[in-house]
């Protein structure tokens, strides 16, 4: 079992969208949280450490991961999914997005 987490900055749409979309994905756990201190569930140590795999959707994302949490990241791969901040909660093309780009790196 890998724990998957998905990181934007709000932790509004694209993160949580990703979160229900791989929801039920064989051998993982997923959640989903945000860099911004006002996040719906802000990032914090624990949750980076729980990760084994972590999906930020921008570099300035990953920089601030890095910045932040650089000692409670070392076992987690850190990738980032470069999907900008123009989408609605579960947007179609959201979805098809990370459904294109995140599966080969759940296997």
């Amino acid at each position: 079992m890998k724990n998957v987490l998905f990181v934007c900055s709000q932790n509004r749409l694209r993160s949580p969208t990703a979160e229900q979309v791989f929801a039920n994905y064989p051998n993982i756990e997923v959640a989903s949280a945000g860099t911004n201190n006002d996040a719906e569930t802000p990032l914090d140590a624990e949750l980076v450490r729980w990760a084994d795999i972590i999906f930020v959707m921008e570099k300035a994302h990953r920089s601030k991961l890095q910045r932040r949490f650089k000692a409670d990241l070392n076992r987690a791969r850190v990738i980032c999914l470069d999907i900008p901040d123009d989408y609605a909660y579960m947007d179609p093309r959201l979805v098809r997005i990370l459904e294109e780009k995140v599966p080969r790196f759940l296997k």
